[in-house]
């Protein structure tokens, strides 16, 4: 555990952040639908900074990677921290550096005085469930997340 580090990332950690991304659609079946590119990353991550990304790494290797932002609660009156993507590389699972990624995020929520931080999870995804399930964390079976994009989201718009 003293080899884990946590660091912030840079307009420079762009290509890894990608990689990151794909390696984690990859494990989610997904791949096809990564659109993403370097360019659109820079504008949303670094120029707008709309979300943010740290690392975890074992010692000076990055291991894995969290994209958070901030959501807002009107029922708490606070903003919150929502999880949009958290990936460890398979061989350094079970070793805490998903836990420190956590952690790290839990740290970030209490220190800004957030509500809560939230995250979602697909269902196949038993693993993640009860690594979940082993920090404390709770699923909110009674809420179902929906959606607008592509055309739907363009028509709509209109």
């Amino acid at each position: 555990m003293e080899n884990i580090k946590i660091r912030e990332a840079q307009r420079t950690d762009i290509p890894l952040i990608l990689d990151f991304i794909k390696k984690l659609a990859e494990y989610e079946k997904m791949l096809d639908q990564v659109v993403a590119d370097s360019g659109t990353l820079e504008n949303w991550l670094f120029d707008k900074s709309i979300a943010r990304v740290i690392f975890v790494m074992d010692g000076d290797k990055e291991v894995g990677f969290a994209l958070f932002f901030h959501n807002f609660s009107t029922f708490l009156g606070r903003a919150g921290i929502y999880l949009e993507d958290l990936y460890v590389l398979p061989e350094y699972r079970g070793r805490g550096f998903g836990k420190a990624l956590l952690k790290e995020l839990s740290k970030i929520a209490v220190d800004m005085g957030c509500g809560r931080l939230e995250w979602s999870c697909l269902d196949w995804n038993t693993p993640s469930i009860e690594f979940y399930r082993s920090l404390g964390s709770v699923s909110m079976d009674d809420w179902t997340v929906y959606r607008l994009t592509g055309k739907a989201l363009e028509n709509m718009a209109r």
